[in-house]
């Protein structure tokens, strides 16, 4: 089984890209991909995300355990709007996360608006996820050191395992938190080995941040000298953990 975490659905603001519903069909028929979790492309204002969080909702819905929702809304927003719309994805639509994107929100996980997201997926009992990598200051992985302490009860997922640029700060945040795991997009074969060795592939999640890198992301898997039960936690049975999925 391969079960993708980390996939976007929708027009990118920041980014300008379009992630669109046919490339993730054509990544599930090619690639064997047995689950994904769609998180929004990424806008700022509240009507935008929730037109986005509303398709996702309607492919979750039209694929039932083929796809599930991520939630990402501007933790800039009013308190009330965005804990609002967080609820909402949650409770009503079924999503199973939410994610932080340093960068393209310009939100410190430690500072005011980042922590209330820990806070509300505390109440939820869902993960959070954090991008990690380009945008630094605010996107290096030892950010999430404060705020997984804080929060040690809420699982936090480092995307892209500080994206290369950040690779060293990664190993130091795993090592201080466990209850930070990561998805592996844009991530080198050789620190996946390293790392799933020194605290446990259980701790990675496989991912494609865009479609277009599934086959590349999964021949990192399959070529970098892990075993087959480490290929097997970070394919899809650490996000069954993690985010559990059925």
């Amino acid at each position: 089984m391969i079960i993708d975490v980390h996939a976007h659905l929708g027009w990118d603001y920041v980014f300008d890209e379009d992630f669109s519903w046919e490339e993730q069909l054509e990544k599930h028929e090619t690639y064997s991909i047995a689950k994904t979790i769609l998180q929004p492309a990424s806008c700022h204002d509240i009507e935008t995300v929730r037109e986005q969080h509303d398709r996702i909702a309607q492919v979750t819905e039209a694929f039932p355990g083929q796809f599930y929702g991520m939630a990402n809304p501007n933790p800039h927003l009013k308190d009330a709007v965005y804990e609002a719309e967080i609820r909402r994805c949650v409770e009503e639509l079924g999503f199973v996360g939410i994610k932080i994107h340093t960068f393209a929100h310009a939100v410190h996980p430690g500072g005011r608006d980042g922590r209330k997201v820990f806070a509300l997926a505390r109440k939820l009992d869902v993960p959070v996820m954090v991008h990690t990598g380009a945008g630094i200051p605010f996107a290096n992985p030892t950010n999430l050191i404060a705020p997984a302490l804080e929060f040690p009860d809420v699982k936090i997922v480092m995307a892209h395992c500080g994206m290369m640029i950040m690779a060293g700060e990664t190993a130091i945040a795993l090592k201080a938190a466990p209850n930070l795991y990561a998805d592996i997009t844009w991530t080198a074969g050789f620190n996946l080995r390293h790392w799933s060795q020194e605290f446990g592939a259980n701790r990675f999640m496989f991912g494609t941040d865009h479609a277009d890198n599934t086959g590349t992301e999964l021949a990192k898997v399959k070529t970098c000298g892990l075993t087959e039960e480490e290929q097997e936690w970070i394919l899809y049975r650490s996000a069954q953990s993690v985010y559990r999925l059925t």
